[in-house]
């Protein structure tokens, strides 16, 4: 790059309070939700089936919209460097696709206020990187932050669940008591990321080892309480990953990691010796069939019928609204469960693929493989100039990295990822906010143009969003 540019200026970010934080860059208050305490019956928007909490949900996302809104606006000039850019251009090309989905939507209004919804989370996303290019935030507070909130979210769930327990518990197969969270929040994502994000500071000491340990055990405990495997195996990927980058970084860290592995096989061995086969085998499949399991547990024919229903419609059902109608109608599945309490395709790529075609898709895949690429590209190396001492970030990034893959892992059987007004779509959201963040501040950083901090940021590399 032999163009000449403006750079914004690198300096030590320092800790905010939590108060002061959640005021400066709101979108981590997105995460929330809000939390909504409402009767196991739910809502349906497309049969016109609405109440309060809806209409908070929507002013939650609103407020936060407005402000980005207006100091996206206030600025005379808005740039990004290229490859930000065009990340945050896929973002709305595809949020046009579903806006164009309207048109043959079973549900045209529904549709239209997700395509709503959609567009303002992705405004509050632009909003904090633009903010984060010129002004960086303390990244290694980002992410307690972000495991604050989760934390919270967790206590609000044991909360209720001694208040009014049929609200956030469910029944899975074999009987057993799930803590599912309901409507307050999902366990099944916020315990995994406290555990994945506490895992983290404990390998590189980013905090006391006993609270890195605590919040650790309560991330673990909350995530086994969910008696789910699509919350268990991604978290248990998660770990494996921080353990296999820790062994990278020196030969002692390797052999830890090599002697931990090894007795990991011995203790498994012995479990198996001493509890039996059949009973790990019992709790792992939850009193499933081996067909339930191998149909992962009935989704594999809905992801069959979503395929099947594109291939002739390339276009999709149409935004959100498409699946949950058309659906109703399709009764062949030969599920246990009545297909009118199925109302989405219980996997993030499908339902993108339900939601607004084949182009849709490649334009998602395309978009999360260049945040990876984007990301990966500073956590594997050290920035040639640093950003701040006390904010590490390339710890940061490489930690919201793992957590961008739990998503993605955790999205092969849950939908929340994608759908808005959900509490997972705004921790995606958030962890992307981070990833492109810091991204951003670090490739500015980088180069070797003279350093200015002006009111605007201008560059010939730069376009106006």
């Amino acid at each position: 790059d032999n163009d000449e540019s403006v750079i914004p200026e690198a300096q030590p970010s320092r800790r905010l309070s939590s108060l002061k934080f959640f005021m400066r860059y709101p979108i981590f208050l997105l995460m929330f939700g809000p939390p909504i305490f409402r009767s196991s019956a739910g809502i349906d928007a497309t049969k016109g089936n609405v109440d309060i909490w809806a209409f908070i949900q929507v002013g939650w996302l609103s407020l936060f919209a407005i402000r980005a809104i207006l100091r996206l606006v206030a600025a005379r000039s808005i740039f990004l460097p290229k490859n930000i850019r065009s990340i945050l251009r896929l973002a709305f090309i595809l949020g046009l696709l579903y806006l164009a989905s309207v048109a043959y939507s079973p549900s045209r209004f529904v549709s239209a206020a997700y395509c709503i919804f959609y567009f303002l989370a992705w405004i509050c996303v632009a909003e904090f990187v633009v903010d984060a290019y010129r002004n960086p935030p303390n990244w290694i507070q980002c992410l307690f932050q972000l495991r604050l909130v989760a934390l919270f979210l967790f206590f609000l769930v044991v909360l209720t669940l001694l208040i009014n327990p049929g609200s956030v518990v469910g029944e899975a197969a074999g009987s057993l008591i799930r803590l599912g969270g309901g409507t307050v929040a999902p366990v099944s994502i916020i315990c995994p990321i406290i555990a994945i994000i506490s895992a983290y500071t404990y390998l590189n000491s980013l905090e006391s080892k006993g609270r890195s340990v605590f919040f650790f055990l309560v991330g673990l405990a909350g995530t086994l309480s969910t008696y789910a495997r699509g919350s268990e195996l991604p978290l248990l990927l998660s770990l494996a990953i921080l353990g296999f980058a820790r062994a990278r970084t020196g030969r002692r860290s390797a052999y830890l990691f090599i002697s931990g592995y090894m007795a990991s096989i011995l203790l498994s061995v012995m479990l198996v010796g001493a509890i039996g086969g059949g009973r790990i085998w019992n709790y792992f499949n939850r009193g499933q069939s081996l067909q339930g399991i191998e149909s992962a547990s009935g989704r594999t024919e809905i992801w069959k019928f979503v395929v099947q229903y594109c291939m002739a419609h390339p276009q999709g059902m149409g935004y959100v609204a498409g699946f949950r109608m058309i659906f109703r109608e399709y009764y062949s599945l030969g599920l246990q469960l009545d297909v009118h309490y199925i109302g989405t395709a219980h996997n993030s790529f499908f339902q993108v693929l339900a939601d607004a075609g084949w182009l849709a898709l490649a334009i998602y895949l395309i978009m999360m493989a260049k945040i990876i690429a984007v990301g990966w590209r500073f956590a594997k190396k050290p920035a040639s100039v640093t950003l701040a001492s006390d904010s590490a970030p390339r710890h940061a990034i490489g930690c919201a990295l793992v957590l961008l893959i739990f998503c993605f892992a955790n999205g092969m059987e849950a939908v929340d990822f994608v759908l808005p007004l959900r509490a997972a779509f705004y921790m995606q959201n958030l962890i992307i906010a981070i990833i492109l963040g810091m991204s951003a501040n670090m490739l500015a950083a980088s180069r070797t143009s003279v350093f200015s901090r002006p009111s605007d940021i201008s560059s010939k590399n730069g376009t106006v969003l």
